[in-house]
């Protein structure tokens, strides 16, 4: 291993993406030859021993991307300090340390992906990836212009607004509509938060696309690793 970064050194050994890697240096959870480490850029070399929370880590051997079926109960985090499952949970006979590429809040189905590749959860991650999300929500109540309107205007979050989105109609059986969205970002909540601005309550909301990605007919719950197609096409989105 030649030198590195500390922070890009966590995240290739798949503890968190290199963003989160820094947030665990702030924290002051991280240790390099025993000593805590708060200063972002530090680089170490082979002959030092990192540590996270205590724990020796060392670079993964096999790098692996998964897609899940999340279901809602669970939280896209790889600890919760509230104590709720977490998608790890659903993450049966792999020994490799995942963590969830973007998230899906604790009420929201459908398609995460998680991977130990921290340079392509950093890249993936970073707002100036566009890559297209697609939703199915299901709402209680007509679709009205004013809803066409607010996701192609978008709304504030925490002072920023929301990039233009684009709403579809689906269709509608006992005054429940289903409607499409797609996003080229993922605010918090920002689903949720612009339906509320238009007094609509949500019933479900599922992401079925990442992209090229779809979710198809896996069960909720359920996981696979992605083929090499799909890898591919990850690895070369810009």
């Amino acid at each position: 291993m030649e030198k590195m970064r500390l922070q890009k050194y966590i995240a290739l050994c798949g503890v968190a993406s290199r963003r989160k890697a820094e947030e665990l240096i702030d924290a002051g959870r991280v240790k390099v030859d025993g000593t805590v480490v708060t200063t972002q850029g530090v680089v170490i070399n082979p002959s030092n021993k990192v540590e996270v929370d205590n724990r020796v880590i060392s670079p993964e051997k096999r790098k692996l991307y998964v897609m899940l079926n999340k279901p809602a109960g669970y939280v896209s985090t790889v600890k919760d300090q509230f104590g709720r499952p977490t998608v790890l949970d659903l993450l049966k006979g792999i020994e490799e340390r995942l963590y969830p590429i973007g998230r899906l809040d604790y009420e929201t189905e459908g398609l995460l992906l998680l991977t130990n590749d921290g340079d392509l959860a950093n890249k993936l991650s970073h707002p100036s990836h566009n890559i297209q999300k697609e939703y199915l929500v299901e709402i209680k109540g007509p679709m009205s212009q004013d809803i066409y309107e607010i996701f192609s205007k978008g709304i504030s979050i925490s002072g920023k607004m929301t990039k233009p989105a684009k709403v579809e109609h689906v269709g509608t059986v006992n005054h429940v509509t289903t409607c499409r969205v797609l996003l080229s970002e993922g605010r918090n909540r920002q689903i949720r938060r612009t339906f509320e601005k238009v007094d609509r309550t949500i019933v479900s909301l599922k992401r079925v696309a990442v992209g090229e990605l779809v979710i198809g007919e896996m069960k909720v719950g359920k996981w696979r690793e992605l083929n090499s197609k799909e890898v591919k096409y990850l690895l070369n989105v810009t």
